[in-house]
């Protein structure tokens, strides 16, 4: 699955645990109709996919759904959703960096 969007939150990575687990949240606005703000992460080695990005940068994500079940002390099960990204694409379409333009050597007379 892929989404694509700007990104508007872009967090630093954390350690969990003692184990070494690291996790990095981000979240993107998506540009349709009616625009999502969707909040993704990134696990272990591909936390650092998200340095070469900017807030504002229109990106594509590719994501796995991935969801888990809890027992709180009451004895309720508790499930969660989560969209893990495992690689992300600049748009080119559009992007906060400063594009370049190549030099017209034949420019049209005005």
């Amino acid at each position: 699955m892929e989404i694509k969007g700007t990104i508007i939150f872009k967090g630093e990575t954390k350690e969990y645990g003692s184990n070494g687990f690291t996790k990095r949240e981000f979240a993107v606005k998506t540009e349709e109709q009616y625009p999502q703000e969707i909040g993704l992460e990134l696990v272990k080695d591909k936390c650092e996919l998200l340095d070469q990005y900017n807030l504002g940068d229109n990106i594509t994500v590719s994501i796995n759904l991935r969801g888990n079940s809890w027992t709180n002390p009451q004895g309720e099960v508790k499930y969660f959703n989560s969209l893990q990204g495992w690689r992300i694409e600049r748009d080119g379409s559009v992007s906060s960096e400063t594009p370049t333009h190549e030099t017209d050597t034949n420019p049209l007379p005005f």
